[in-house]
């Protein structure tokens, strides 16, 4: 029996939730399409080497580049070979950047101890980066947030009593300590090079993360991490994200008096607008987007405009959300809420307002695996992104893959400045209307009037374009936007303008190739110019033409309908191919380079890699079913590979080779049921007569935590004793008396966290702590009635289970992760709430070795401290032939943790590329009737914690390295409950949430297997 005495909430965290639940600064769109100047056109031109920028955009080697980025963390998937899978998926998905947070707690388990070996080996995630062809922007820290326990921090700096992100000379050491290491590694991989040859990709590098507090204090701590960079080697641009649109630490150049400035180089903001999805996961579209910049209403705090002499730069812009302890499950509504037609709308917006660096967070978002979590979230950071955390491409990829081509396309895009107003003819309609200064080439963004609006209207825009004025016929059908461009050289050709959008467009043996793309069945027109009046063919489809001699254009009319291909040759121009798609079709091709040129593919679900060699194209890449294939390549290329395998190939009329029949596709994964489970109680520590001797004596030592705790009380916080992650026991012995009635707990545990009590080895119950969507609860305290027991003379003991659900985050730089875990105070009380004197010694036992890790492959995040962590039950090699079989589901269950264990082969067919899951339940709901929670353990790894009765998250993927394909593997669970009627494990089994015929090589990840291998 018990009844919740308190409780505290999440604090800044909760209410900043709040604020970007709202929008996040969210400024409405300006009632009139009229561009202001947030930009100084005029502003010198900044170098770092091989990267510089002015007011318009980033350059490498000089050229005007638009930075297309999103996100990836490589502590959200433990699996290294798959790092290369998720940015070849990027890649091919259009983008040109990897943004990557690093947590310097994944790397620090104690001060001093750092390790960036196997899951940790940033150094090879840079090098596969440069591989891929992709630049990246490195986001060090110290401090991320990224819904991390501590924010990122490591879990010994809970223990520092120096104010965290401020010049305090203790925080800054530790800072030191870390971003010393880190940058010798980025350092390594610069675009700039490593002083010994070698040359990477890394452009950008982030020093802070969302710092809000603009104090003195906090100025030289800037200073100092800009300094400190520098002198690591850093030698790229520095930039810190400002959490939300304030015109914080803007560079010290900027001439607005109004900002808050700093040492970067660049300003840079986050936002994530869009609206939510509704409590039953429908999604809406109740905002429209914001100008932030060319076109919004300015001021000294107004994004951009903040910084006029540097580029528009938004370090993260919402590519999904994360989800919540509790919720109905919004990672599918917000693939949705953030998907198609919204990636148009709103990174459309953005980059028609000068917005030249953008990174969508996330790009796939993974697996809070372990204790990463902060408080508020569960095991998946799925994220809604576009590519999911099983690594599947998402349909806002196909999206992202076609305005990348566009980006990839066009060069002129970077750089652009506003133009002059254009002629509409509907008042629900506004068009963003760009150039290029030095070419004159346009870009016009299409949408409705508000952006979000939902209505089908078919109208005319009229511009004066750089070949003269036209008129244009278009339609928008919902929510949607178009990204046309204009007077652009591409590919040979002159593009006068299109009402079809562009996807790609590519010079094969000087000959011209263009794929466009519209709505299904809506009308497409595409102007040429040409000097003379051109040969036009249609070689597929439909399509019609006419040509003016006055102009010297050539109109092209069609319906997007499937797949129309067109070659038009003479005119004065190299001979083109025009593939006018509509979506469903434009989405199957895949633009590639390679050692012969160019080449653009049909077909498969991803291509990965083109590599030719002589006559030969080898492409490597995923089909999801069976598929046609088809190329365009130069006519070196006779012959084809697809994944290694000979493809006989023919010519077709359209300039391509076809395969002469379709590639296979994967075959069904068979997987084995989950039974023969062995089970084992788990909680010896409840027992009276269990040895503690080796336990750490809590005493009053002195404590960082923020958390006051009573007068006479010792220090009872778990991070003093050195555990910071996890399950932490404590036992209590004290002399019974009458009066000893009530233990009165008061305990911090996070989100959804739980205590657990028994007295002298009787059960007296649990407390948890809420969900509290979206303003996790933290802490809380609870009474428990003892059992008469305690009454009696002589020596009794207390038995309490923590489990703690991540430390908060420091996004208020108010040292908030240091919010006490584990108990704070315990007392007993006689009836009426009245303490007494009755001392209680208290000893303590967290993760086996704390700080001092037995398992360093996995790391501090894996395993806390369940009697079965400390002995190695998790591990595959650990020996259960004496533990007792055990069906499932449970017929019941006792108070406390059990333990249960199985084993099972998979033979994923070879040449596959699957994810399995881990279901617990019923699938179709979010919650569970049976209140009960397991620990997830595969092969050793904690792949995360189910809580039946919270939700929402049933299934876990488990990625291929953790989990072997191709042989024996062990599942080990640890299922706490109260031991009440049901609440007991419900049914396990393996699913397959995806497979594809194709993937990257993958290994196992090295780690112990025994106990005897801990160390």
């Amino acid at each position: 029996m018990r009844k919740r005495a308190s409780q505290t909430h999440l604090g800044r965290a909760g209410r900043a939730l709040a604020a970007l639940l709202t929008a996040s600064g969210l400024v409405p769109p300006a009632a009139a399409q009229v561009a202001r100047p947030t930009a100084n056109l005029a502003a010198p031109v900044r170098s770092f080497g091989r990267v510089s920028y002015d007011a318009r955009s980033l350059m490498i080697d000089g050229k005007r580049t638009l930075i297309w980025s999103s996100e990836f963390h490589l502590f959200r998937l433990p699996s290294p070979d798959l790092w290369r899978d998720i940015l070849q998926k990027m890649k091919a998905s259009g983008f040109n950047t990897v943004a990557v947070y690093f947590d310097w707690g994944y790397h620090s388990p104690k001060q001093g101890v750092y390790d960036f070996s196997g899951i940790r080996d940033i150094d090879r995630l840079l090098t596969m980066a440069e591989e891929e062809g992709l630049y990246v922007i490195t986001r060090a820290g110290p401090y991320v947030n990224a819904e991390l326990s501590r924010g990122g921090f490591p879990g010994w700096l809970v223990n520092q009593r120096a104010r965290a992100r401020t010049d305090d000379p203790q925080y800054l050491a530790a800072v030191d300590e870390w971003t010393s290491r880190i940058d010798a590694i980025i350092a390594r991989h610069q675009i700039n090079g490593d002083g010994k040859g070698h040359h990477g990709t890394v452009i950008l590098h982030q020093i802070e993360n969302e710092l809000s507090v603009t104090t003195a204090s906090q100025r030289r701590y800037m200073d100092h991490l800009y300094a400190h960079a520098r002198a690591d080697g850093i030698t790229v641009p520095i930039l810190h994200n400002d959490q939300g649109r304030n015109g914080y630490w803007a560079p010290d150049s900027s001439p607005v008096a109004q900002v808050v400035h700093g040492p970067n180089d660049l300003y840079a903001f986050d936002g994530y607008p869009g609206g939510t999805c509704t409590v039953q996961g429908k999604p809406t579209r109740n905002v429209g987007a914001p100008d932030w910049g060319f076109y919004g209403p300015g001021g000294a705090k107004g994004g951009a405009s903040a910084s006029p002499d540097t580029p528009g730069f938004l370090a993260e812009f919402g590519g999904g959300w994360f989800d919540y302890w509790g919720s109905n499950g919004g990672y599918d509504c917000n693939a949705i809420q953030r998907g198609k037609r919204f990636q148009r709308v709103f990174y459309g917006t953005n980059l028609a307002n000068g917005i030249g660096i953008q990174s969508f967070y996330m790009g796939y978002g993974g697996t809070s695996w372990g204790w990463l979590p902060a408080p508020v979230v569960f095991t998946s950071y799925d994220y809604g992104a576009a590519i999911s955390e099983p690594r599947e491409i998402r349909e806002k990829a196909e999206e992202l893959k076609q305005l990348g081509g566009l980006i990839a396309s066009v060069p002129d895009l970077a750089g652009m400045v506003a133009a002059g107003p254009v002629a509409i003819s509907s008042p629900d309609i506004q068009v963003y209307h760009n150039k290029s200064p030095e070419s004159g080439a346009r870009f016009l963004l299409v949408t409705h009037k508000p952006s979000n609006g939902q209505s089908d209207d078919r109208f005319t825009v009229t511009a004066d374009l750089p070949d003269g004025r036209y008129t244009l016929p278009l339609r928008l059908n919902g929510f949607d936007a178009k990204w046309l461009v204009a007077g652009v050289d591409l590919a040979g050709q002159r593009l006068v303008y299109s009402t079809s959008e562009l996807q790609s467009a590519q010079t094969i043996d000087r000959a011209g190739l263009l794929l466009l793309y519209g709505r299904t069945g809506e009308p497409g027109e595409t102007v040429l110019r040409y000097t003379s009046a051109p040969t036009v063919t249609v070689l597929e489809g439909k399509a019609e033409s006419a040509f003016d001699a006055a102009k010297g254009d050539l109109k092209l009319g069609y319906i997007h309908d499937g797949r129309t291909v067109v070659r038009i040759t003479g005119g004065g121009r190299p001979a083109l191919t025009m593939i006018l798609a509509d979506e469903k079709e434009a989405v199957r091709y895949w633009r590639r380079d390679s050692a012969a040129g160019p080449v653009l593919v049909r077909g498969p679900a991803l291509v990965r890699s083109a590599a030719s060699a002589g006559a030969t194209l080898a492409l490597t890449g995923d089909t999801a079913a069976e598929t046609p294939l088809e190329i365009w390549a130069p006519k070196a290329v006779r012959a084809l590979r697809w994944n290694g395998a000979v493809v006989p190939v023919e010519a077709t009329a359209t300039g391509s080779l076809a395969a002469t029949r379709p590639l296979a596709g994967p075959v069904p994964v068979t997987l084995p049921a989950l039974d023969h489970w062995r089970a084992a109680e788990g909680v010896p520590e409840t027992e009276p007569n269990f040895d503690d001797a080796a336990w750490q004596a809590v005493d009053t030592r002195a404590s960082a935590s923020i958390t006051a705790r009573p007068d006479g009380q010792p220090n009872m916080g778990m991070d003093s004793y050195g555990f910071h992650e996890g399950d932490v026991w404590y036992r209590g012995r004290f002399t019974g008396a009458p009066d000893a009635k009530t233990l009165a707990l008061f305990y911090g545990a996070g989100g959804s966290g739980l205590v657990q009590v028994w007295l002298d080895g009787v059960f007296v119950g649990q407390d948890e702590l809420p969900a509290g969507l979206p303003r996790p609860i933290t802490t809380g305290g609870a009474r428990f009635t003892l059992p008469t027991a305690s009454q009696t003379p002589g020596e009794h003991i207390l038995s309490v289970m923590v489990r703690n659900n991540g430390h908060n985050w420091d996004l208020d730089a108010d040292d908030y992760h240091k919010e006490a875990r584990g108990l704070i105070s315990a007392s007993l009380e006689a009836p009426g709430g009245r303490s007494f004197g009755i001392p209680i010694a208290w000893r303590i036992q967290g993760q086996r070795g704390g700080e001092n890790l037995p398992d360093p492959s996995r790391g501090p995040a894996n395993s806390g401290g369940q009697y079965g962590e400390r002995q190695g039950w998790h591990l595959p090699g650990f020996d259960d032939r004496n533990w007792a079989t055990a069906p499932l589901p449970a017929v019941s269950a006792r108070a406390g943790t059990t333990w249960y264990r199985t084993g099972f082969d998979l033979a994923v067919p070879k040449g596959q590329d699957a994810t399995i899951g881990v279901s617990f339940g019923d699938p179709t709901t979010p919650r569970s009737v049976a209140r009960y929670r397991a620990l997830l353990f595969v092969n050793g790894w904690n792949m995360g914690q189910f809580i039946a009765h919270v939700g929402p998250q049933r299934t876990f993927p488990i990625p291929e390295g953790i989990l072997d394909h191709h042989g024996h593997n062990v599942l080990a669970l640890a299922v706490t409950s109260d031991g009440a009627p049901g609440d007991a494990l419900e049914a396990v089994k393996l699913v397959t949430l995806r497979t594809v015929k194709g993937g990257v090589p993958v290994r196992s990840v090295a780690a112990p297997q025994t106990p005897a291998e801990l160390k």
